[in-house]
């Protein structure tokens, strides 16, 4: 069982550790079990060229989750690419930081793999108040 962290542009992440130990738990609260998962790090037009050749999407996002697990039932393997541009972009626009909003989108990708979706308002609502319990348990450990 492994989750490691890649960047391909900087950022500054702390406590990893404690960030691995948590998505873990995130992951066992859910009834789902994570064996691997790599987070990479990039900017807009690295994602965004991800975006157009393997969802045929021409936008930037700010997370594509890539479940690579051999099994829909079985245990997690997966792979999370997160724009580092569009986080940045997201905290400012939201009045927020960087911080809580890169642990939101990583959040974001483990509840997709979870089975949570993000297509309808219904999903949607569901989603965000999914978000807003982990990181509220999150940074109550930080």
């Amino acid at each position: 069982m492994a989750i490691a962290f890649h960047k391909l542009v900087p950022v500054s992440l702390k406590n990893r550790k404690r960030l691995k130990a948590f998505i873990f738990s995130l992951f066992s609260k859910e009834g789902r079990e994570l064996t691997e998962m790599n987070i990479i790090f990039c900017s807009d037009d690295y994602l965004l060229e991800i975006n157009k050749q393997h969802l045929k999407h021409d936008f930037y996002t700010d997370i594509i989750t890539f479940d690579l697990s051999k099994t829909k039932n079985g245990a997690i393997s997966a792979e999370l690419y997160i724009s580092i541009d569009r986080v940045k972009e997201n905290a400012l626009a939201l009045k927020g930081n960087f911080t809580y909003e890169v642990h939101r989108v990583i959040f974001h990708g483990a509840l997709h793999l979870c089975g949570y979706g993000d297509k309808s308002k219904k999903d949607i609502l569901v989603m965000r108040a999914k978000e807003d319990e982990y990181l509220s348990l999150y940074l109550d450990l930080i």
